[in-house]
C-alpha cells in the first residue's frame, strides 16, 4: 500500500506541477494572476514563510485537502492513523509538486532552482528551501506511517 500511495502522490504532484506551469508560466507564486493577495502580515511570516497569501493558493490548498480526504468519504471509515497518513501525503505532495514546478518549468529548470530565482522561497538550507526540511521530515514520517 505504501508504494502505491507514494506513486499516486508523486503522479498527482507531477500533474499539478504541469497545471501550475501552464497557469503561472515564468511568474511563480501567482505573481501575475488576477487574484487577491495579502503581501505582509505577522502570521504570514510565522506560518507561511513570509510569502504572500493569494486567493489562488488558498483555493488550491482547500481543493487538494478535500481530494486527499476523499477516501474517507468513499469508505465512510475515518481513523486518526488514516488522517495522519493523509496529512503526510498532502505535505509530501506539496513538496514534490513545488520541486517539480521548477524542474519541469521551461522558464526555470534545475539550474534556476535557487534563492536567486525563487523569491517566494526566501530561506534556503543545504541547497533546498527550508520548508523542504522542516516539513519534509515530519511529512515523510506521517506519509509512511503503518
Amino acid at each position: 500500500m505504501n508504494g502505491l500511495y507514494a506513486l499516486f502522490v508523486v503522479a498527482i504532484a507531477a500533474v499539478w506541477a504541469k497545471l501550475e506551469i501552464e497557469i503561472e508560466g515564468a511568474h511563480g507564486w501567482a505573481a501575475n494572476l488576477p487574484t487577491w493577495r495579502i503581501e505582509k502580515h505577522a502570521l504570514l511570516d510565522r506560518i507561511y514563510g513570509g510569502r504572500p497569501l493569494t486567493g489562488y493558493h488558498v483555493w488550491a490548498w482547500v481543493f487538494l485537502l478535500l481530494v486527499f480526504h476523499m477516501p474517507f468519504f468513499w469508505t465512510g471509515a475515518w481513523s486518526f492513523r488514516g488522517e495522519l497518513r493523509v496529512l503526510g501525503g498532502l505535505i509530501v505532495f506539496w513538496l514534490v509538486e513545488d520541486f517539480l514546478w521548477f524542474v519541469l518549468n521551461p522558464h526555470f529548470g534545475w539550474k534556476k532552482f535557487s534563492p536567486a530565482y525563487a523569491w517566494w522561497h526566501p530561506r534556503w538550507c543545504w541547497g533546498l528551501p527550508v520548508e523542504y526540511w522542516t516539513l519534509g521530515v515530519p511529512g515523510l514520517l506521517l506519509f509512511f506511517l503503518r
